[in-house]
């Protein structure tokens, strides 16, 4: 998709979602209003296929009243509720920037590992159901590993890194790739079927992070300080966070596997946070802390 097609589609969901509700006639007016419409008006059949494209590439449905009034609906469209925020604040911040003409030498933005290269590509294949053939660089391996040969079922986001998670045909199995450890990658011709059965939730609904895993769903209970509650009050762990607040403390509760990636977050919070079930959780926070002070004697 051309970037000034998503910029259009983008605006629309996020004035559609700020007015709540619009007529075609509102949302032409508002339109012209903005830079993204060059000073031309929104055809009835441009809006049509807008809507159309931004049901099929975002799963966002925009649904029309009575009384003709368009509207995001949000009963179908909650699913994809982190996505839209996402796609929703990038366009918001970038416009901004480039609206007010703010200073760039005062914006102070965190250096990421980029994607740019070949995120579209591995959406292209997505749609298509395309086989990727790439070369993966990746940090626990002396030498790039080439010509693997990956179906791509969907691609995740975590700690501003891009993932890709699919099937890897030489293993035969479920495997993630950073997208910043790709070093080249063509779309082959060759096709695979979606399986009718796989749910991302499935897979990740469970984990924190990116690294899945075999074992059983646990009861996970934290200990925090008040101060460290506010912020996960503010921005949730997990989604199955529950939180049970006392006078000098809250205890968090989630229904999580266990993983490298849940661990270090929790150490990361330093005393902050206390580790209270399962055993297991706790025993891998204890070693690491105890391998950590040993770089120290």
């Amino acid at each position: 998709m051309a970037r000034d097609l998503i910029g259009r589609y983008v605006w629309i969901v996020d004035t559609l979602t700020r007015y709540e509700k619009l007529s075609r006639k509102e949302l032409n007016r508002l339109w012209l209003r903005s830079p993204i419409s060059e000073g031309e008006p929104l055809p009835e059949r441009t809006f049509f296929h807008y809507r159309r494209s931004i049901e099929k590439n975002f799963n966002i449905e925009i649904a029309c009243d009575r009384q003709g009034n368009y509207y995001i609906d949000n009963e179908h469209s909650s699913r994809n509720k982190g996505f839209t925020n996402w796609m929703l604040d990038s366009y918001a911040v970038s416009s901004a920037l480039k609206e007010t003409n703010a200073p760039i030498d005062r914006v102070e933005l965190e250096e990421v590992p980029s994607a740019r290269e070949f995120l579209p590509l591995v959406l292209e294949a997505m749609q298509n159901c395309n086989k990727l053939n790439f070369t993966y660089a990746g940090f626990n391996r002396s030498r790039a590993e080439h010509n693997i040969i990956f179906r791509p079922y969907f691609v995740k986001r975590y700690k501003q890194r891009w993932y890709m998670i699919g099937f890897k045909e030489k293993d035969a199995g479920i495997r993630t790739y950073a997208l910043d450890r790709v070093r080249e990658m063509k779309i082959l011709p060759e096709t695979f079927p979606m399986p009718e059965d796989f749910d991302p939730s499935n897979l990740f609904g469970n984990i924190v992070g990116v690294t899945t895993s075999e074992a059983p769903v646990r009861t996970v209970r934290i200990q925090t300080t008040p101060t460290q509650a506010k912020y996960f009050r503010a921005l949730p762990l997990h989604p199955s966070q529950q939180e049970q607040v006392h006078d000098a403390y809250s205890i968090f509760t989630y229904r999580l596997k266990l993983n490298y990636e849940l661990a270090h977050e929790l150490l990361a919070l330093g005393e902050a946070v206390k580790v209270l079930d399962p055993p297991e959780l706790k025993a891998m926070v204890v070693t690491e802390l105890q391998k950590t002070l040993e770089q120290y004697r």
